[in-house]
């Protein structure tokens, strides 16, 4: 593939646009600075939304998922359910399951992100179930590779937990959960990099505010928090970007 250059249209091998699919779980989930950073370097973006808004509080649809051959780089990101709820979700979890595994192990690039990480390690042999304590709001991690992204602080939204797949290798974790691993071209990650603070009002307004007032939180301090952070984490994400492009996906130079 020809490795795209920042402002510039790029194309593959097929003379096509090199593009980029956002898999949106909900319809409260922008794809933030993360899309941002991909058209900066050239990306076609096209964002998938699997549950619509009138089927928020009955998620179980049917979704068909597109052609990934027809993408460069695929990008499942976070959803409010959970990852191992088969019951729940269980229509689209699973052919989503089978679609990232056929991917990942191809050899396409693909940038889990928290929802989509787990669904990664799901695909690839691991598992994913409840974590004794869940992670709301701002936190550290500890990142074994700064080339790919740094410590933080990186915002969090999360129940549940993944064991490693096989072949997997960890490179960022905290003591609640792992938080980061590369299987062949493809990156997990367990935190929310695409989030602002108008995704995070959104997230709140459609029934996280309830939970972040169940951990012990105010929802006000921690929009304001988000507000004051905006602009160092969206240089952070960037950075993530270019970091797995570069160190993980192998897309740019």
């Amino acid at each position: 593939m020809r490795r795209p250059k920042s402002n510039r249209s790029v194309t593959n091998e097929k003379g096509l646009a090199v593009r980029a699919l956002f898999i949106q779980h909900d319809h409260v989930s922008p794809t933030g600075p993360v899309s941002e950073r991909l058209r900066y370097h050239g990306f076609d973006v096209v964002e998938e939304l699997v549950v619509p808004e009138a089927s928020f509080a009955n998620p179980n649809v049917t979704f068909e998922f597109p052609n990934a051959d027809e993408y460069d780089l695929i990008i499942p990101m976070g959803a409010p359910w959970g990852a191992w709820d088969d019951a729940c979700i269980g229509n689209w979890l699973q052919p989503e399951i089978e679609w990232l595994r056929a991917a990942v192990t191809s050899g396409k690039p693909v940038l889990g992100i928290c929802f989509g990480g787990q669904l990664i390690a799901r695909a690839m042999g691991g598992s994913v179930s409840p974590a004794p304590q869940c992670e709301i709001g701002w936190k550290d991690v500890w990142s074994d590779r700064p080339e790919i992204f740094g410590n933080g602080p990186w915002f969090q939204f999360h129940y549940d937990r993944w064991q490693l797949p096989p072949k997997a290798v960890e490179i960022a974790r905290n003591p609640i959960a792992s938080q980061a691993f590369i299987i062949n071209r493809s990156l997990a990650i367990q935190f929310h990099p695409e989030i602002t603070a108008a995704s995070l009002e959104g997230w709140l307004d459609w029934g996280g505010d309830v939970k972040v007032i169940a951990d012990g939180q105010d929802p006000e301090i921690m929009k304001a928090q988000t507000r004051a952070y905006e602009s160092a984490a969206t240089q952070r994400t960037f950075e993530l970007v270019d970091g797995f492009l570069r160190q993980v996906a192998e897309l740019i130079d």
